[in-house]
């Protein structure tokens, strides 16, 4: 028997135990994780840095070092996480809807966990910590698959949160694949039986295999090649602000905007500005013909430009006749995250709502506030772009299913 196999089974233990736990019970395992954590941030740094020489040495860009490190700080804010997830109001249990039929039956449809949720993902060592206890106030067991540049952090983090766990005999509610060899993933993806759901978390490569050889359901977060829209009658001050809020803030993140469109009849105005700013900021700026002949030092765009999610201090800008044509860009490029217009327009703002396929659509907002926190989620598992189950960010409430209570008095079918 395969390790990953016993790891099923003690998980689905795990998630029977757990399934029974009140809330008070839940936010008692919360409070105790998050205390360990900083009584072992020391030992947690140590590990961390094992990682970041790694990365280092591979040449990994600053911004994906920084979704790599865990000092004093991020291991402060995730454990504060943790404790503001033990605030959120807990959803299992609760009812989603009740009736009485003719036959006299009073039908409940309930919140319930999942059970044992398996997750993959790479890169950043906070979502171990996230996942793992969202799923817990969720009571679900879980599964954590992260990638090899966060190894030894992830192993740290675990080692903590099974230590704090012991104490309550759910040590083993929450697991880490220890390999970070492909077979492992790939025999977590199919683990019929012992896992209810998996999520991806990371670049868009990983989500698609996961989505093509998983055999187990699949929620699928997606990457993020979000886009603003400038329309004609936008406030060119504000829009300015929110295009540099969604690039510079935090351009790692997948809720960055990754692609601007501006209308062609505020472009000789508008660019010249926002350019330089973006110059200034340290941007790298692709553009098209247009957006070249206003400043020398454009890189020409490509259409792979178009596609990438660049996770980096690199930016399209392309100039569009239409809030229609800007749609068809979106249309065809879009990751189906995130996407905004900015305009003063009620009529293009209308159709841009209706006519954008996206999990979250903006109105004169950043596409930065994409985000578990930001919705009152508190910590979020990922970003869902699909359409069934949950789509957007993704907190406990997203982390459960239903079942119906039937109660009755003797009652028969005829």
């Amino acid at each position: 028997m395969t390790e990953i196999i016993e790891q099923g089974q003690r998980a689905r233990q795990s998630a029977r135990k757990l399934a029974l736990l009140e809330t008070s019970q839940k936010n008692d395992l919360l409070a105790t994780i998050a205390a360990a954590l900083r009584a072992n941030s020391t030992a947690i740094m140590t590990e961390n840095a094992k990682d970041l020489a790694v990365a280092a040495e591979n040449g990994v860009t600053e911004p994906m070092m920084a979704r790599l490190r865990l000092d004093e700080n991020a291991i402060e804010i995730i454990s504060q996480g943790v404790e503001q997830v033990m605030k959120l109001a807990d959803p299992v249990g609760e009812g989603v809807n009740a009736w009485t039929n003719e036959a006299g039956l009073k039908i409940a449809e309930e919140r319930v966990p999942f059970g044992v949720v398996a997750i993959i993902y790479e890169s950043r060592p906070n979502v171990t910590v996230d996942a793992a206890v969202l799923c817990l106030k969720a009571g679900n067991a879980t599964i954590l698959r992260g990638g090899k540049e966060a190894i030894h952090s992830n192993r740290a983090l675990v080692k903590v949160i099974q230590a704090a766990l012991r104490a309550f005999g759910l040590e083993e509610a929450v697991q880490l694949v220890q390999s970070t060899e492909r077979a492992s993933a790939k025999q977590l993806m199919q683990l019929n039986g012992y896992v209810d759901v998996l999520i991806p978390r990371g670049s868009a490569g990983l989500i698609q295999t996961v989505v093509q050889e998983a055999t187990i359901p699949v929620i699928e977060t997606g990457t993020g090649n979000c886009h603003i829209y400038v329309d004609a009658s936008a406030d060119q001050a504000q829009a300015e602000a929110i295009i540099i809020n969604a690039k510079v803030q935090r351009p790692s993140a997948c809720n960055a905007v990754e692609t601007v469109l501006v209308h062609e009849a505020i472009a000789a105005t508008f660019l010249p500005g926002l350019l330089t700013k973006l110059q200034q900021k340290g941007i790298e700026i692709r553009g098209d013909e247009t957006v070249q002949s206003l400043n020398e030092s454009i890189v020409p765009a490509t259409i792979h430009d178009y596609e990438t999610e660049f996770l980096d201090l690199i930016i399209a800008i392309k100039v569009v006749d239409s809030t229609a044509t800007a749609m068809n860009h979106i249309e065809r490029y879009s990751t189906k995250h995130s996407e905004a217009i900015l305009t003063n327009s009620y009529a293009d703002a209308q159709l841009f709502k209706k006519g954008v396929d996206a999990a979250v659509v903006y109105v004169n907002a950043s596409t930065r506030f994409t985000d578990g926190f930001e919705f009152g989620f508190g910590a979020e598992i990922g970003i869902s772009t699909q359409k069934l189950h949950a789509r957007g960010p993704m907190g406990l409430t997203q982390l459960t299913s239903v079942k119906y209570v039937v109660s009755g008095d003797g009652q028969i079918r005829h």
